[in-house]
């Protein structure tokens, strides 16, 4: 059964995976950059998400963008870029 749940939780990691950076051609992003700068290199995202505390209230946003057979999603707060997640689409 452990092996089953060890498998398992391999082929959902080698689709999905956080980072601190992204390169945009030869300019990069990193947890910490501001928003403006995200759009700046890669323009308004194809879209967004609205992240809801348990209370209902807003904490951020994830914005997603389309990057070859990647799906580049980035989680806002506080006008900042505060986490970095790619899949495979």
């Amino acid at each position: 059964m452990l092996r089953h749940v060890v498998f398992a939780a391999l082929l959902v990691s080698a689709n999905a995976f956080a980072m601190d950076t992204y390169r945009f051609g030869s300019r990069i992003v990193e947890v910490g950059d501001s928003v403006s700068k995200l759009v700046e290199l890669a323009g308004q995202p194809v879209y967004r998400e609205p992240i809801e505390s348990k209370e209902g209230g807003r904490e951020g946003e994830r914005w997603q963008y389309q990057d070859g057979s990647l799906t580049v999603t980035f989680v806002i707060k506080e006008s900042k870029i505060a986490a970095i997640e790619q899949t495979r689409s």
